[in-house]
C-alpha cells in the first residue's frame, strides 16, 4: 500500500476507534435510566461517569508511553480488552460500586490507553502543518460517537434493559476495536511526509519543530503549567453540564426525547474538533484559545435564559462547537512547543487536566442540581472559569523562543514557531 494511502488508513482507522470510545458522552442517557428506573440521585448517576473522566485522562499517561515505545496497534488491543471487561461488568453487578469499578476505572482506563494511541500514529504520517486538521479527524470520532450511540443506547435500554444494553455495548466494542488496532501503525523509520502542495513557505517554518523534549523537561516549562490550567477550567466548565444533557433538556427546556441533545451537541462538538483544527492551522493555537474561550463565556452566561428547545439547543451547540475545538487545539499546540518523539507521554500529561476536571465538573453539577433545583449556578461557574481561560491563554508563548532567548548559540535546524501562537 502507498504510503500516502496508508497514512489516511490509520487516520480513519482511528477516527472509528474513538467512535466506539466516545460512549462517554453519551453517559447522559444512561444517567436518566438510572435515576428513572432506579431512583438513582443526580449525584449518584454523576459518579461513575466522574470516574471514568479521572481514569480516562489520567491512563493516557501509561498509554502515550508505551503508544511511544511500543507503537500504537499493541495499546489499542489491550483497551479493546479492557472495553469489553468494564461494559459487561457493569451490566452484571448492577449498582453504584459495580458501576464505578466496571464503568469508570475499566472502562475509563480502556479510553484512555485508546485514546492515546491513535492521534499521535496518524500525526505521523502527514506534514506538520497539517498538524490540526489530522488531529481533529481522528479525535472527531470520540465527540462524533453520541450521535449514533446515544439513539441506540436509548432503544437498547427500552427493549433489553439496562443490563443487557451494557453487554451488548461490551460485546460490539470489543470486537470492533481489536479489528481496527489492525490498521494502526507508526510510519517507517526515517520516514519524510509529504508537503501540501498549496503551503506558503512562511507557514511551513512555522510549523515544524525540531526540539524535542522529553517529559521531565516539559514539566520544567512554565507554559506546561499555564496549558494544564486552562485546559482543566475549560474541561470543568463544558462536563459540569454534558454529563447531565438530558436531564437539562427536559427540566429547562421541556424536551421529551432524552438524546436530542446529546445528539445535537455531538455533532457540533465533531465539527468544532475538525473545524478548530483547521482554524489553529491557520490563525494558529493561541489564537485559537482564545477565540474558544470568550465564545464560552458568552454562551454560559445566557445559558440560564435558555428556557426553550431552540435557545437551549443553541446554546449547547455552541458549548459542544468550542469544547470539542479543545480537544484538538490542546494536542496540536502540545506537539508545536514539546515535539513529536515523546507526544503520546507529554500530551498524556496536558490530559490529566481533562482528568481533573472531569472529576470534579460532573460532582459539582449534580450537587448543584440536588441542592437548589436548577442548573444556574453551574453555568455561572463555567462560564467564571471561562474567563479565566481566556485571559491566561493572552499570556502563553512557545517554550522553545524563551529558551533560544537566553542561549548564545541556537541547536541546529531551530526554529521558531511562536510566531503563529
Amino acid at each position: 500500500m502507498k504510503t500516502k494511502n496508508r497514512g489516511l488508513v490509520v487516520v480513519l482507522a482511528g477516527l472509528g476507534v474513538n467512535l466506539m470510545l466516545g460512549t462517554l458522552y453519551a453517559w447522559g442517557v444512561i444517567a436518566k435510566a438510572l435515576r428513572s428506573e432506579f431512583g438513582w440521585t443526580a449525584t449518584q448517576t454523576q459518579i461513575p461517569y466522574m470516574v471514568a473522566c479521572a481514569l480516562f485522562a489520567f491512563s493516557m499517561v501509561p498509554g502515550g508511553k508505551l503508544q511511544d515505545k511500543l507503537g500504537p496497534r499493541f495499546v489499542i488491543m489491550i483497551s479493546s480488552i479492557l472495553a469489553g471487561i468494564g461494559l459487561v461488568l457493569s451490566g452484571y453487578i448492577l449498582t453504584l460500586p459495580a458501576l464505578v469499578i466496571g464503568f469508570g476505572l475499566i472502562f475509563g482506563m480502556a479510553m484512555g490507553m485508546g485514546y492515546a494511541a491513535p492521534t499521535p500514529a496518524a500525526i505521523k504520517w502527514f506534514h506538520p502543518t497539517q498538524k490540526g486538521i489530522i488531529s481533529g479527524i481522528v479525535v472527531s470520532g470520540f465527540g462524533l460517537a453520541p450521535v449514533y450511540v446515544a439513539p441506540l443506547t436509548t432503544y437498547l435500554i427500552e427493549t433489553q434493559g439496562v443490563a443487557k444494553t451494557f453487554y451488548i455495548l461490551g460485546i460490539a466494542f470489543f470486537t470492533g476495536i481489536m479489528l481496527l488496532a489492525q490498521l494502526i501503525n507508526n510510519p517507517p523509520l526515517n520516514y519524510e511526509p509529504p508537503q501540501p502542495k498549496k503551503v506558503s513557505a512562511k507557514k511551513t517554518s512555522i510549523s515544524s519543530n525540531s526540539l524535542d523534549y522529553n517529559w521531565k523537561e516539559t514539566l520544567k516549562t512554565k507554559q506546561f503549567y499555564m496549558i494544564w490550567t486552562i485546559f482543566c477550567f475549560g474541561t470543568f466548565a463544558g462536563l459540569l453540564v454534558i454529563g447531565q444533557l438530558s436531564n437539562i433538556g427536559l427540566e429547562q427546556a421541556g424536551i421529551q426525547k432524552a438524546f436530542t441533545l446529546t445528539i445535537i451537541y455531538a455533532i457540533f462538538n465533531a465539527l468544532g474538533r475538525i473545524s478548530w483544527g483547521v482554524i489553529s492551522d491557520s490563525i494558529g493555537r493561541k489564537n485559537s484559545l482564545l477565540a474558544m474561550y470568550f465564545i464560552q463565556v458568552i454562551a454560559f452566561a445566557l445559558m440560564p435564559f435558555f428556557t426553550n428547545p431552540f435557545t437551549l439547543t443553541l446554546g449547547i451547540a455552541t458549548v459542544g462547537f468550542t469544547f470539542g475545538g479543545m480537544l484538538t487545539v490542546f494536542p496540536a499546540i502540545t506537539a508545536d512547543y514539546y515535539g513529536m518523539k515523546n507526544f503520546g507521554l507529554n500530551y498524556g500529561l496536558v490530559i490529566t487536566a481533562w482528568g481533573i476536571g472531569g472529576v470534579f465538573g460532573p460532582l459539582l453539577g449534580g450537587i448543584v442540581r440536588d441542592l437548589t433545583g436548577t442548573y444556574t449556578y453551574s453555568y455561572i461557574v463555567s462560564a467564571i472559569l471561562s474567563l479565566l481561560g481566556a485571559i491566561i491563554s493572552l499570556k502563553i508563548s512557545s517554550p522553545q523562543s524563551k529558551t533560544m532567548e537566553n542561549s548564545e548559540q541556537q541547536p541546529v535546524g531551530y526554529v521558531n514557531i511562536n510566531a503563529a501562537n
